[in-house]
């Protein structure tokens, strides 16, 4: 399963979310410019972020992902994807953080009910916004069946190139605990 080729179209595909009630996304060592990755955690590496996925998911190759991802990693059951988190470079021609969350939403405006944006501290940047929004499954492209509660989470701004970064993680409700989810927004490494 790969994200749509049109950012409009986000929604349409059968993306998989992820339950998010946290409350705190930053650490200390974040604040301090280093990233924390779990231990049997891989990651994933582009120019201008980093970002750790935890064990049972499968990074995908350049083929595999669409062509607006710089990287992805999913994770499968019964044949369908439960949980992909993609990132993407240059999504938008945005000069903040403010504005590359901007630029996000509207991506995922129809069909999402946006649950809010705040401010994120990510290691390497100063300023980073996430979104938090949920939608239902299309059923489309090998994810969750139609109408499958989602939820999701976007983490966005500028890398040290002030080049505009995404980083989406999605999972089908129920199948990516809050604490992964805390872990992986910990990971984060923007260079």
């Amino acid at each position: 399963m790969t994200h749509p080729k049109p950012r409009s179209t986000y929604l349409t595909t059968g993306l998989l979310a992820l339950a998010l009630t946290l409350s705190g996304c930053g650490t200390d060592d974040s604040a301090s410019g280093s990233a924390s990755v779990p231990d049997g955690w891989g990651t994933l590496k582009t120019k201008g972020v980093s970002v750790s996925y935890p064990d049972g998911y499968e990074e995908q190759g350049a083929g595999e992902r669409s062509k607006f991802n710089a990287a992805a990693a999913e994770r499968t059951e019964g044949g369908r994807t439960v949980s992909l988190i993609t990132v993407q470079l240059g999504f938008t021609q945005a000069d903040s953080a403010e504005r590359a969350a901007i630029a996000a939403e509207a991506g995922i405006q129809m069909g999402a009910d946006v649950k809010g944006q705040k401010e994120v501290e990510l290691a390497g940047t100063d300023e980073a916004r996430r979104i938090d929004f949920t939608f239902k499954a299309s059923g489309e492209e090998g994810g969750p069946p139609e109408g499958t509660p989602v939820n999701g989470v976007i983490l966005t701004g500028l890398d040290s190139a002030e080049r505009t970064f995404q980083i989406r993680i999605d999972a089908q409700r129920g199948k990516l605990s809050d604490a992964d989810v805390r872990r992986i927004v910990e990971s984060v490494e923007v260079h």
